[in-house]
């Protein structure tokens, strides 16, 4: 049995993770801001009331988990808002980067006391975020997001590789969802039971890698 905290987690991918992780027998830690009746049926630990792209809020969490350890955190909390040229409003630019990209260092480091040693660290990012793999432009508040927190999450996993603990950066492919209205290639439980394989797959040798929730590794 493992100890995970999950953001974003009342519903979506989120939601997803808590019930798969909470069916295998561990312990979840379920943080949001505002709970749903989906989440508070899986009878996980929930922290509602919880922006992760403010510190304050963030570290009020931390507070509330008083000594407890995590042997996994996933950063999953996200989200998507259309920017195209000449239509772009960049106090949704500046929303997606706090957090997208903010947000998942500012949980990491304000939990670093409650890792375990040999613990992990996920985070859900975008193929989007990927120079090479941009063959479409636009979404520029999402794509400069998710190549902020691949940086993130580069630096963290050198960072913390002293600690024993392993970073990585998983997308989950095109997921049928809320925040993409629907649309999408695969369903939320799909995407989440193939990212939790891609969690468990990681180690210190394969730390700081960016990879496709079907194991691909995607180019930066």
């Amino acid at each position: 049995m493992q100890q995970v905290l999950v953001t974003g987690a009342n519903r979506g991918i989120g939601l997803e993770l808590c019930r798969q992780l909470k069916a295998q027998g561990h312990e979840v830690t379920a943080v949001c801001r505002n709970s749903s009746e989906a989440l508070d049926g899986l009878n996980v630990q929930v922290l509602d009331q919880c922006d992760v792209a403010d510190q304050a809020s963030v570290m009020q969490m931390v507070e509330k988990l008083n000594t407890q350890k995590y042997d996994l955190i996933i950063n999953n909390a996200g989200v998507l808002a259309h920017n195209e040229l000449g239509e772009i409003d960049y106090s949704s630019v500046l929303d997606q980067f706090k957090v997208n990209a903010m947000a998942p260092l500012m949980v990491t480091e304000a939990l670093m006391e409650h890792l375990n040693r040999g613990a992990k660290v996920a985070i859900v990012t975008s193929r989007m975020g990927s120079m090479s793999d941009n063959d479409s432009g636009g979404y520029y508040g999402y794509r400069m997001s998710k190549a902020a927190v691949n940086m993130v999450g580069a630096s963290l996993a050198i960072d913390l590789k002293p600690k024993g603990i392993a970073v990585g950066l998983l997308h989950p492919g095109y997921v049928k969802t809320d925040m993409t209205g629907g649309q999408g290639y695969v369903d939320a439980a799909h995407a989440a039971s193939r990212l939790l394989a891609r969690m468990g797959e990681l180690n210190l040798e394969n730390s700081g890698a960016f990879w496709h929730a079907d194991g691909e590794q995607l180019p930066w």
